[in-house]
């Protein structure tokens, strides 16, 4: 059901399901999240920033997309929720499907667990309305997440997606000046370990270094 129709032409910006004011934003990482982030809030929307992504690996990876994320959320004033980071669900969920490629089968019971307890949180946060970063970028098949997104919040009585096209009316464009402004770490792979394991086997076919994550604060 199409409910983001009506569209805010002085902000550019697709109306909430349900005219809501307050909308719980699950961010994949900070170079994604950021201009989505500022966009919300310069609307005058009530946002919380929901980081549930227990499929990044390896746990220095996650803890330094965490800790950028909840920098440029405590710059903005947005509350920022910190999922718990349990793997062994995730891994259960994608047993036997290690070798799918990117936008596979994996990367939408990925999606779908990840939005699923976004939902979860939205309903013990009373907040009626579920977004996520992970379609605005390129790398992402759009209609892949916003299926995943609609089907994580099937089960969840009182919330509902917002399907919005990040991408669009410069989004992309926005998110890599955002980006660049605020400095965010940059990782070089999607998050997961088989995600990790893929682009190192290209590297190594290409005659580069491998990726090895390091932890907060290192060098890069």
């Amino acid at each position: 059901m199409e409910k983001n129709s009506t569209i805010n032409r002085d902000l550019q910006l697709p109306t909430p399901p349900g005219n809501a004011r307050s909308v719980l934003l699950h961010s994949c990482c900070a170079p994604c999240a950021g201009s989505v982030m500022e966009r919300l809030h310069q609307a005058g929307l009530s946002v919380t920033v929901f980081f549930y992504n227990p499929n990044i690996h390896p746990l220095v990876e996650y803890c330094r997309r965490k800790e950028e994320n909840r920098r440029f959320a405590d710059k903005l004033g947005i509350p920022f929720v910190d999922g718990d980071y349990h793997q062994a669900p995730w891994f259960a969920r994608t047993r036997g499907l290690e070798e799918e490629p990117e936008r596979g089968r994996r990367c939408s019971v990925c999606f779908t667990l990840r939005l699923e307890e976004s939902a979860r949180m939205a309903a013990r946060l009373g907040i009626p309305v579920i977004a996520t970063t992970l379609g605005i970028s390129r790398w992402k098949d759009l209609a892949q997440v916003d299926s995943c997104g609609n089907k994580a919040v099937s089960q969840i009585a009182g919330v509902d997606y917002w399907a919005v096209n990040w991408r669009k009316k410069g989004g992309a464009q926005r998110m890599i000046e955002v980006s660049r402004r605020e400095e965010f770490y940059h990782q070089e792979y999607c998050g997961c370990l088989f995600s990790l394991r893929a682009v190192n086997r290209w590297r190594e076919e290409s005659g580069r270094s491998p990726i090895v994550p390091d932890p907060p604060g290192s060098s890069d």
